[in-house]
Formats: C-alpha cells, sequence, structure tokens
C-alpha cells in the first residue's frame, strides 16, 4: 500500500498544476485579502471578530480542500477508467481499490500542507489567530475532509467522462461556496440561505472551522450533517462506481 501511494504521489507530482492551484490560490487571497485594512478591523457581524482572525482563513481552508475533492480527485479517477488502467488493475493482485486509497491519501495531503500554511503563514505575516480549540479544529478538518471527498468520489462514480468531472465538481462546488460565506460571510445572508446552507455539506464545515478557530464547541447539528453526508456519498460512490 505504501508503495502505491507513492507511485500515485510521483504521478500526482508530474501534474502539479492541481496541487499548487489549492495550495497557493487561498495562501495568496489569505495574505492579499488580509493585508486590506477593512479585513483587520472588528466587525460587530462577526461578533466583534476581525475577518482575519477566522471567517478569511477558515474559508481559505475550505477553498483548497473542495479544490482537491471536487475538482481534481474526480478528474483523474474518471481519467483512469476511461484510460482503462482500473480495468487492468483490476486483473492484479494489487486491485484497483488501493489506487482509490492512494489517490485520496495524495489529496488529502495536499489539503493538509494547504491548511498547515494557511496557518503558519497567517500567523506569521498577518497576525491571525492560530486555532484556539485545535484538537477540535483537526477533528472537524478530518471528518468535513472525509466528507467533501465522498462527496468527489460519487463525481466520479457518476461522470460520463474526464471532460465532465471537473465541470460537474465545479457546478456543485460554487453554490455550496457561496452557501458556506466564500463571499459573504454567513451572519450576512438571508435568514433561509443560511437556514438552508446547515443541512448542506459544505456551510456546517466551513462554520464548524470556524467556530473551533474561534475557541467553541462545533455545533452538534453541524456534526451531523458532515456525518451523514459521508455515509451517504460513500454507500453511493461504492454502489455507482465503475472500474471500466
Amino acid at each position: 500500500m505504501n508503495k502505491m501511494i507513492l507511485t500515485e504521489a510521483k504521478l500526482f507530482l508530474r501534474e502539479p498544476s492541481g496541487p499548487i492551484f489549492a495550495i497557493l490560490l487561498p495562501l495568496a487571497l489569505l495574505l492579499g485579502l488580509g493585508s486590506i485594512p477593512g479585513f483587520q478591523e472588528a466587525s460587530p457581524e462577526l461578533g466583534g471578530q476581525r475577518p482575519i482572525d477566522t471567517q478569511l482563513p477558515g474559508m481559505m481552508v475550505i477553498l483548497s480542500v473542495v479544490t482537491m475533492a471536487l475538482t481534481a480527485l474526480p478528474a483523474v479517477l474518471v481519467t483512469y477508467r476511461e484510460s482503462g488502467v482500473l480495468r487492468r488493475m483490476s486483473t492484479t493482485p494489487v486491485g484497483p481499490g488501493r489506487l482509490l486509497v492512494a489517490q485520496v491519501v495524495n489529496n488529502v495531503a495536499v489539503a493538509v500542507l494547504a491548511t498547515v500554511l494557511l496557518v503558519g503563514l497567517g500567523n506569521l505575516v498577518l497576525g491571525v489567530a492560530v486555532p484556539r480549540n485545535l484538537l477540535a479544529f483537526a477533528g472537524v478538518f478530518l471528518l468535513g475532509s472525509a466528507s467533501m471527498f465522498g462527496l468527489g468520489l460519487l463525481i466520479a462514480a457518476v461522470a460520463p467522462s474526464a471532460k465532465s468531472a471537473p465541470g460537474i465538481g465545479s457546478l456543485l462546488m460554487f453554490p455550496l461556496l457561496f452557501v458556506g460565506g466564500m463571499w459573504i460571510p454567513r451572519e450576512l445572508l438571508p435568514d433561509l440561505v443560511r437556514r438552508i446552507g446547515d443541512f448542506l455539506p459544505l456551510a456546517p464545515f466551513a462554520q464548524a472551522l470556524r467556530d473551533t478557530w474561534a475557541g467553541q464547541a462545533p455545533q452538534p447539528l453541524h456534526l451531523a450533517v458532515m456525518a451523514a453526508t459521508l455515509l451517504v456519498t460513500g454507500v453511493l460512490a461504492a454502489r455507482f462506481f465503475r472500474w471500466e
């Protein structure tokens, strides 16, 4: 298994545009937007916190995760299916299931690296507070990332072609980012939109990250939605995934 992960990592790095985009874009946005004076001022709508303390870095973490989960991972897996890689591996002792695991591990590793850089450089350059409830933050990150990658595997299962997989992921990603508070803080969204977002997979992830970043406990509803998303997408992906 370790050899498979290493092999896929080498192939992963031959086309580094996806991982670089998932790491550098959120980091550039954090450092660029975070240097704007307005983002460094306390906001009554955010409970007296500065946007760069929880809102902005939390959403940049989300952006990195969903970029890998909803666009990069499905595109690679569907390409492998179209080119016959999965079919050929199904006849070997290795099996295609290990390749799926290796792909998920490598994509999650990119998201983890991006998160570490966002937290570290955000603190060093902008004075962004590190997550105050670090253990809960790590748990929310793992659960939320798992739910997003479960959705990515479901996209890979149903996408008809490698060209369509990133498009399907993007069609899902941008509305989910909107209700999650990427462009407008969730506190400023209409109540109905915010309530709908609570039951979609990304907004609970975003809000739970923000809560733990601020030192608060994540809301049980948000944890339940992420867990349910992981369960449902995992079952559906396993049911509909095609090896050839």
